[in-house]
């Protein structure tokens, strides 16, 4: 046995099913121990994408994603896919060959300082320069990518390494970790705070989309009466059809969304971190009071310095929070009628036969051919923001976006995974044209695993988030179009089918038989964003009417 099958072991005791990648020379070792190990190996087309998949498993599951690349180009074409996963609090392990510690004949060639490059970018990243190191390493690894805060860590594996007889180690062993209890003291004092507020709100961010901890929240806000808001990144963690729910905050700008958050004199944050959603639109005036309720402390902001932190397991201290608050909670009747003013505006209706559709139709249309427990992914671009605020989501994980990193290029990597982990839900990727051809090239992956996957593409010859922030800063329109393939003739070539839209009244109809059609479907669509004049509108006036 090898260093690389030592490896490989460590792996399998992680419980390690599938790794991403793109092989190497410097990995074959590796890729030999996986041939004949219980793991499978899925070649992407490009690293990028499969540190996409491997981060989306991190994120659905709460178990590190793996996603293998070789030294060099290899290793720094994950670097998004890495950043992607630190910056949203998605576990993932990187690996990476690279030359041979001792003995190195090819010199400088394709030599970088992959760890020093990884360092500013993960929780932790370290070679395995020796045999001794590979059973602690991938223990230490996994540990530190799923213990909160999630994130990313990186392990280099050199080639004289991966070599070297490895008799006589054997793989640490996977322990469960059980996360400490929030203390009595600080549950108390956070019920004493919310119970002596007028108009207390809660925020859920990302923390709150963990399947378990969503069911607490609603526990709680069952139990207290309190009223919730989301994050982006906290969609799903609250029912949108529970009468308690005020939907979510989907721009950086003052929104109908943010009214309860403004006129609130305390708010109890739960699993939220400022990357998600900037606290300064909600806490201009840094007058709230807030209860920062989290696996782990807050991240200190100017505009976010809670009084009082509740660290610890958050299921287990909403449970007690809930019932150190029974009977005490504040009522606040006006919410309800809030959440009906809020509804009004957001849910908007929309011409139905206008072509090409606005951003709302598309989201509308999405909504309609889409079940509860369905998967929708969603690339960055404008579209996204339309869909944070209007579509409706009722269970955790079921809307997939990132609004941490927000790169382009990640959504077809989230609904390919998404359909891997949930085989049972339907899995619809909504992505622009420009972020689509980011990754493009992994439709044969798709293809290649026989999923069952539907994609939307909007088409609107544009960078058309840069373009709405370019008009809206007064700026003159230059540098945001481009040129696009013929999208049918191009998914066809790689084995998927494909429809285009051609009228407003194909648009339901055409998603609804992608979605049942068998194997990977691709529906393109123009989209009409001249809508997005009303994401820059002042609503400052509106918002206070509302809370009147």
């Amino acid at each position: 046995m090898n260093a690389a099958t030592l490896l490989v072991r460590a792996l399998e005791a992680e419980g390690v099913r599938r790794i991403y990648g793109v092989p190497g020379e410097e990995t074959l070792e590796l890729l030999e121990a996986l041939r004949t190990s219980a793991i499978t190996f899925v070649p992407t087309r490009h690293e990028q994408h499969a540190a996409f998949m491997a981060a989306t498993y991190g994120r659905l599951t709460g178990r590190a994603g793996v996603c293998l690349a070789t030294l060099g180009p290899g290793a720094t074409n994950l670097v998004t896919g890495i950043a992607h996963a630190q910056l949203g609090g998605f576990p993932l392990v990187a690996l990476t060959g690279q030359k041979a510690v001792r003995g190195n004949l090819e010199g400088a060639f394709q030599l970088l300082d992959v760890v020093g490059t990884m360092r500013p970018l993960t929780k932790w990243a370290t070679s395995l320069a020796s045999v001794d190191q590979v059973p602690r390493g991938v223990r230490h690894a996994f540990q530190t990518a799923e213990t909160p805060r999630p994130g990313a860590v990186h392990l280099e594996l050199p080639q004289d390494v991966a070599a070297s007889d490895a008799s006589g180690f054997t793989p640490h062993l996977r322990l469960p970790v059980h996360a400490p209890r929030a203390a009595p003291s600080a549950i108390e004092e956070a019920a004493r705070e919310i119970a002596a507020a007028r108009h207390p709100i809660v925020l859920v961010g990302s923390g709150g989309n963990d399947p378990r901890v969503a069911a607490g929240i609603e526990r709680f806000l069952e139990s207290t009466g309190l009223f919730a808001v989301t994050t982006q990144n906290g969609k799903g963690a609250v029912n949108e059809a529970n009468q308690q729910s005020l939907f979510a905050l989907g721009i950086h700008k003052l929104d109908y969304a943010h009214a309860p958050l403004l006129r609130a004199d305390l708010v109890l944050t739960v699993g939220y971190d400022i990357v998600e959603h900037p606290p300064s639109v909600w806490n201009e005036a840094r007058d709230k009071r807030i209860v920062h309720m989290g696996a782990t402390s807050a991240v200190p902001d100017a505009y976010y310095a809670p009084e009082l932190e509740v660290v610890g397991d958050v299921d287990d201290a909403l449970g007690r929070l809930g019932t150190a608050l029974a009977d005490r909670a504040p009522h606040d009747a006006s919410l309800s009628r809030l959440r009906g003013r809020v509804a009004e505006r957001l849910f908007e209706s929309v011409c139905e036969t206008c072509f090409p559709p606005s951003p709302m139709a598309i989201v509308y249309a999405v909504r309609e051919v889409l079940d509860e427990r369905d998967v929708l992914s969603l690339d960055n671009g404008i579209f996204k923001v339309w869909f944070a605020r209007m579509y409706r989501v009722f269970a955790p994980h079921t809307l997939l976006l990132d609004n941490a990193l927000a790169t382009m290029g990640a959504g077809l990597a989230m609904a390919m995974e998404a359909r891997l982990v949930h085989a049972d839900a339907r899995s619809l990727a909504v992505v622009g044209d420009g972020g689509f051809l980011m990754n493009l090239q992994d439709l044969e992956t798709a293809v290649r695993l026989e999923q069952d996957l539907t994609i939307l593409v909007l088409r609107d010859d544009a960078y058309g988030f840069i373009r709405w922030k370019q008009s809206d800063e007064g700026l003159p329109d230059y540098g945001m179009t481009f040129g696009n393939p013929d999208f049918v003739a191009l998914a066809r070539s790689f084995g998927a089918a494909a429809h285009e839209i051609a009228s407003a009244e194909e648009l339901v109809p055409t998603l609804r038989r992608a979605l049942d059609e068998p194997g990977v479907s691709l529906v393109t669509c123009p989209i009409d964003y001249s809508h997005n004049e009303e994401l820059s509108r002042d609503r400052t006036e509106e918002i206070e009417a509302m809370l009147k």
